[in-house]
């Protein structure tokens, strides 16, 4: 019929481009909007649900032997702990046993050295002062084998107040930086005022009632004083045996006694010094008998 338009056939739209061809990447994500691995994870949810338990009875025979077989590793995980521990523990205590026995055995035989060295300490100094002469009772003075008691001096020596400080400007006597340029006494301190009471006449030393011999060390440890390998804690009370107010002034107006002053005048050190009618010091500990020749107590026999 003439009055009406014809459609045409696909063929001739074939012919024809399509009108968005040059936006193939939008028509593409149009069509395609649902990518392959979404699609994928939607089969495989309706395989096994939304609660994500398989459907199939293999797969849930699969899930119950595995769940058996994790709870029967758990038990038998609980179980050998349970068994186990009793045998832990008393392994345990045994050992704990063991240790406070060794302690306690080792200060017993700590305390059986002690008396024994105490012991033969007071022989050597029986036999110094029995068979020993005059020059015998001298070397016992200066070895310190002896206690001794006589007039002297007590001399006092302290850190100051701010020791930790470092308001020293390092111009004194020690030259130097650091915490050694503070009002903390040091250990060459120590040794310069105990050198000092030696060369002012001194007849016997102790720091802290630790008496000093001719082998004696003063040194540091860290901020520690040691006296003979002994930590010693401020105040440094020092006494010494010497001819009372002679002593005195000799040791105050020689180079060491004129050092011990500016340390407290210029770093702020607390010293004291007293004249005393008697000043006791003990002997020397641990005293040991390097060298010695037997004594001739009468003709042709010596003991």
């Amino acid at each position: 019929m003439c009055g009406m338009s014809q459609q045409p056939s696909r063929s001739t739209l074939s012919r024809f481009p399509r009108p968005d061809a040059s936006m193939s990447l939008l028509t593409n994500v149009m069509e395609h909007s649902l990518d392959e691995g979404y699609a994928e994870a939607a089969a495989r949810r309706g395989e096994v649900g939304r609660s994500r338990m398989p459907r199939t009875l293999r797969a849930k025979l699969g899930l119950a032997v595995g769940l058996v077989l994790a709870a029967l590793v758990v038990t038998v995980g609980a179980a050998q702990a349970r068994i186990s521990a009793p045998s832990i523990a008393k392994e345990k205590q045994e050992l704990i046993q063991r240790i406070e026995s060794g302690g306690k055995e080792a200060d017993t035989l700590g305390e059986d050295v002690d008396k024994l060295r105490s012991s033969v300490e007071a022989e050597q100094r029986e036999a110094l002062e029995k068979h020993g002469d005059e020059r015998g009772r001298t070397a016992a003075l200066l070895a310190g084998a002896t206690p001794v008691k006589g007039p002297g001096l007590k001399l006092v020596v302290d850190d100051a107040e701010d020791a930790g400080s470092g308001d020293g400007d390092g111009d004194g006597p020690r030259k130097s930086d650091g915490f050694s340029d503070t009002g903390r006494i040091r250990d060459r301190d120590l040794q310069r005022v105990v050198n000092g009471l030696w060369a002012a006449g001194a007849e016997a030393v102790s720091v802290n009632g630790q008496r000093l011999t001719s082998r004696s060390a003063i040194r540091a440890a860290g901020d520690a004083v040691l006296v003979d390998n002994k930590p010693l804690v401020p105040p440094y009370t020092l006494l010494a045996v010497g001819p009372g107010q002679k002593f005195s002034r000799t040791f105050q107006d020689s180079v060491d006694g004129q050092y011990l002053y500016i340390l407290h005048k210029d770093y702020g050190a607390k010293t004291s010094i007293s004249v005393q009618d008697e000043v006791r010091l003990p002997a020397a500990p641990s005293l040991n008998l390097r060298t010695a020749k037997p004594v001739r107590t009468g003709k042709g026999s010596t003991s």
